[in-house]
């Protein structure tokens, strides 16, 4: 029944006050546990949480609700270790699957995302937080009309870091935004002061990432000046247009290499040890609501 709390959120409506509504279920300080078969439909906000849990296996699980619900995260891991999410289906109004600090050895596997946000490490480092997320695989995903792909969104000001992050073999159709880092995110109203501290991003992989793009700008790399993202590595990545136009790769401070076939074309910068930019007009400090 969550669409008599969606109507009152403030995403919906800006003159409503911003408040937290109730995850649908939370699994919280759970070992050894196996969630399976399960529907979940139209949550109030997230569907299914699990914090502070470890040894976890979810599979065969089913979660819907409309594009336009806010805030409705089908799966969220939190402060937790050794889980792995497979073989499930997933359509709601925010992330399919988010990861935030402190979680390690995450993996997910054969899991359909439509519409949403698509599947986001982050956000991290809100209000100064430390938080740290390594060891993660994504692995044989789909996602189709997401407004974003695959993700790693930090708040500036935040400190920790996001390393070893893998994703491999996903397949995008028609999807806003394919391949995100972004270190300015601001899910606010309000512009979000410039910051010098940052939760570090490292040896990320986007390997045999194909598909469509809906915007021209396929690929997106915005890191911080202080402390940039390194070791971040294309190989077989292939985004072609939805419209037929081009597609292109946006970068800012990050720095990797390439492998194989890449799509569009990478930035002159990202191999350089030295990035040569001044300026960044209108990024680092905007404010999304995505």
């Amino acid at each position: 029944m969550g669409e008599e709390w969606w109507s009152r959120s403030c995403k919906v409506n800006s003159s409503n006050t911003c408040r937290e509504g109730p995850t649908a279920i939370t699994f919280h300080k759970c070992n050894n546990l196996n969630l399976r078969n399960l529907v979940m439909l139209d949550s109030q906000q997230m569907h299914i949480a699990f914090t502070n849990c470890e040894e976890v296996r979810a599979s065969n699980l089913k979660v819907n609700a409309p594009a336009s619900s806010p805030n409705t995260d089908a799966i969220h891991i939190s402060s937790s270790t050794e889980v792995t999410v497979i073989n499930s289906m997933i359509s709601t109004g925010d992330d399919c699957i988010s990861i935030v600090g402190n979680s390690s050895n995450i993996e997910v596997r054969n899991v359909s995302c439509i519409a949403g946000h698509g599947i986001s490490i982050g956000s991290l480092g809100r209000a100064h937080a430390l938080s740290k997320v390594e060891h993660v695989l994504i692995q044989n995903v789909s996602l189709s009309h997401t407004k974003n792909g695959l993700r790693v969104k930090t708040w500036q000001g935040g400190s920790g870091y996001v390393q070893h992050i893998k994703f491999q073999f996903a397949q995008m159709e028609n999807v806003s935004r394919p391949i995100i880092i972004d270190q300015y995110y601001c899910d606010s109203s309000h512009s979000c002061a410039n910051q010098t501290s940052a939760v570090r991003v490292k040896n990320i992989s986007f390997t045999h990432i194909k598909g469509s793009s809906a915007t021209e700008e396929a690929i997106r790399f915005a890191c911080s000046e202080s402390f940039p993202c390194k070791e971040i590595e294309l190989e077989d990545v292939q985004l072609s247009s939805s419209s037929g136009g081009i597609t292109t790769m946006f970068c800012w401070n990050a720095r990797g290499s390439t492998e194989g076939r890449v799509y569009p074309l990478p930035c002159p910068s990202f191999d350089d040890s030295v990035i040569e930019q001044k300026s960044i007009p209108g990024v680092i400090s905007y404010s999304k609501s995505s």
